[in-house]
């Protein structure tokens, strides 16, 4: 089939790929927000989990604070009652990252059920063609499936990081904030700024249909 006869639908996944693009880049700057929120957070996590065991390593009927039998136990509820705020406001973060996934899924899944049904009549030749401003529909759309793959596993393995956290684990709780950075993955990172530069020049022409 010639490429004459795939140009209205090309066109068509065009702008929703453009879209989709579109939605990466304020997906990103989202992602990007809410994990800068959750750094502070984490530090308290591990702060407060610091404050528990040296509390626990106090016997205070043995300290001038002898006079305030309950005192360790007022301190105790305290601490792990911030902790509890502390590891809410987390899950609450947790589920802004979700909502961006999910987002970009949506996308990604618009995008390929345009592909999937005008497929037909989108030849080899349209798919991998490429010009000066706009990449070819095929690079495109794997640019978004890798997008995808790296939300939904730094999701999964943020997920279960909060999810494996127990309040009378003090050693989990303390290394939280150097498990949380090891998840960072620069090259994830750096692969959606890259593909936002690439697609940048398409992103910016036609914006106005």
């Amino acid at each position: 089939m010639s490429s004459e006869m795939s140009i209205p639908s090309s066109l068509a996944l065009q702008q929703v790929l453009r879209k989709s693009f579109q939605h990466l880049e304020t997906n990103q700057k989202t992602w990007h927000s809410v994990l800068a929120e959750c750094i502070p957070l984490v530090g308290s996590v591990g702060n407060l989990a610091q404050q528990l065991r040296a509390l626990s390593n106090v016997n205070i009927p043995n300290t001038p604070l002898q006079a305030f039998p309950d005192l360790q136990q007022r301190l105790h509820f305290k601490l792990v009652l911030a902790l509890d705020i502390v590891l809410e406001k987390l899950n609450e973060k947790l589920v802004l990252l979700q909502s961006v996934r999910d987002s970009h899924s949506n996308q990604l899944m618009a995008a390929f059920q345009l592909y999937e049904r005008d497929a037909d009549t989108l030849d080899l030749y349209t798919c991998t063609q490429r010009s000066p401003v706009a990449p070819s529909i095929a690079d495109m759309l794997e640019w978004l499936q890798n997008a995808e793959l790296y939300y939904k596993q730094q999701f999964l393995k943020r997920k279960t990081l909060l999810h494996s956290l127990m309040p009378d684990d003090l050693s989990l709780l303390e290394s939280t904030p150097e498990r949380w950075d090891s998840l960072e993955t620069s090259s994830g990172e750096e692969y959606i700024t890259d593909t936002l530069f690439r697609v940048s020049f398409f992103v910016e022409s036609n914006k106005g249909e």
